[in-house]
């Protein structure tokens, strides 16, 4: 379990369940300041209760909701610190021409353009304090082959696309981006489409993943691909002069 003490306030959306509650859990654990948001009143405020930190209500997908949480997050706990952009959603699409075309496009609308509304609402303010960081929950099924969720894999690829410019884009502006798989974890996301079988993966990793990245140790892979389970984020950290050499951890085409 890595030791890293950490200060300061982050702000982690679609932080009412699964992994979002449990990263809320850990960087709480660690000595930050916590904000959660999300649609459902009853899980955001449960865990803000659990944690004695922020619950925020509202949709990750309307610009309104993500700028207000913002704005109270910093008059309520002070400056964000660290966004944890993990909301995210999926639909039943194995068949996405039979899908109402709303419905499809919902899932970007939350993944993407929500990460993007979250980075929008706190970037200016990390700019002009010299210093913050951002972490993307993204997925596997940004890159691995055999997907049948059309809107999902579009999304996660989108995704993890944004975080890697955003962070050349940030580079020198003393604000890390980062985006990694949390892996298979057992949530009301996933239970549906896997079996008991299914290679679930430890359902700590990513909370602890996130708090490495927070505490800053891990800064010279920003914008690389980490998985939570299957990266040695100590290693790579150990390597980073080398990772960033040779382009490693980066979805990349091949020929």
């Amino acid at each position: 379990m890595p030791s890293d003490r950490l200060e300061g306030v982050a702000l982690v959306t679609g932080g009412g369940r699964g992994i979002g509650a449990s990263i809320a859990r850990e960087l709480t654990e660690a000595g930050m300041k916590v904000a959660v948001s999300g649609r459902t009143r009853e899980q955001v405020e449960a865990v803000a209760s659990e944690i004695g930190g922020l619950g925020l209500v509202g949709d990750v997908s309307r610009r309104e909701d993500v700028e207000e949480w913002a704005r109270r997050t910093g008059a309520e706990l002070g400056p964000i610190d660290l966004l944890v952009a993990n909301a995210g959603l999926s639909v039943r699409d194995t068949a996405s021409w039979e899908l109402e075309p709303e419905e499809w496009w919902h899932v970007l609308e939350v993944n993407v353009l929500g990460a993007y509304l979250s980075c929008r609402a706190v970037i200016p303010g990390m700019l002009e304090r010299g210093r913050g960081r951002i972490v993307l929950t993204g997925s596997g099924a940004a890159y691995l082959p055999g997907s049948s969720n059309t809107a999902y894999s579009a999304s996660k690829a989108a995704l993890c696309r944004f975080g890697e410019t955003l962070a050349l884009q940030l580079a020198g502006h003393g604000i890390p981006v980062f985006f990694f798989s949390p892996g298979l974890v057992r949530t009301a996301l996933t239970d549906d489409a896997f079996g008991d079988d299914a290679p679930w993966t430890p359902p700590e990793l990513a909370p602890r993943l996130v708090r490495v990245l927070a505490s800053g140790r891990a800064d010279a892979l920003a914008g690389r691909y980490l998985h939570a389970e299957h990266d040695d984020v100590e290693d790579l950290i150990g390597r980073a002069d080398e990772v960033v050499e040779n382009d490693l951890n980066a979805i990349r085409l091949r020929r």
